[in-house]
């Protein structure tokens, strides 16, 4: 199975600890991020992986280089003009498709600063049993942004403070924070006509709207932590040295 990291964000949240490098590339605990989230994705048996790139995109070339790419196959996709977590998507398909006729259908999508144990072993199982175009790793938690769907797991829609969206009827529908984990069917490169920079969510919304599956994976009280702001580098420091995550 291959995966993606989203690594090509300014990190604006995390400076000045960006001011210098990328946020792949800011420590935790003396690892960086990009390497905690190969470090996940390699004990799930994943890999081949891409990571998109741009702000100091050559430092991530020359770390990985350094580190000869800890191991797995790493490709890198470089954006001149960020292209959202859509776009950026969207421009790696080939990298999917490649190998999608060899049975290689499924893949994982996985943010570069989010810490969390997440059983996406699991979230890959409960994916591929129920056929899904995408299965997005969600949890209870606050969050300004929260995804709904409806008692049968399917997304239908999104709340945020200043308004509700309901793309599709949803019965029950619950509130359930988006924890940056997908696992996608190669299927999704033929729904994508959204084209330069796009948020993958609306095209998620858009997609459940006309009758796709996007299915949601709860992660129950499994360890998560956003690693946008200083403060979440500080804090996740202190929840590995206190044994509250075990990095692989």
């Amino acid at each position: 199975m291959k995966a993606m990291i989203f690594a090509a964000g300014l990190g604006t949240r995390l400076r000045p600890l960006t001011d210098d490098r990328p946020k792949a590339l800011v420590e935790v605990a003396g690892r960086t991020m990009l390497e905690l989230t190969l470090a996940r994705l390699r004990s799930i048996g994943v890999f081949e992986v891409i990571v998109n790139t741009h702000h100091y995109g050559e430092m991530i070339a020359e770390y990985l280089h350094a580190h000869s790419n800890f191991g797995m196959s790493i490709v890198l996709s470089h954006e001149p003009v960020l292209l959202e977590t859509g776009g950026g998507l969207k421009n790696a398909a080939s990298f999917f498709l490649d190998s999608a006729a060899d049975g290689g259908a499924d893949f994982v999508v996985h943010n570069v600063d989010i810490l969390s144990t997440i059983d996406v072993g699991q979230m890959i199982r409960q994916h591929a049993a129920t056929g899904a175009l995408a299965t997005l790793a969600v949890q209870r938690r606050a969050s300004s942004r929260q995804l709904l769907f409806d008692s049968g797991g399917q997304l239908c829609g999104r709340q945020t403070a200043s308004q509700t969206q309901l793309v599709r009827e949803g019965a029950g529908a619950q509130q359930l924070a988006f924890s940056g984990i997908h696992v996608l069917s190669t299927r999704i490169f033929e729904k994508l006509t959204e084209e330069g920079a796009f948020p993958i969510i609306d095209a998620y919304l858009r997609l459940a709207g006309q009758g796709e599956r996007i299915l949601a994976f709860e992660g129950g009280d499994a360890y998560w932590r956003d690693l946008g702001r200083p403060e979440s580098i500080e804090q996740a420091a202190d929840d590995i040295a206190a044994g509250r995550y075990a990095a692989p």
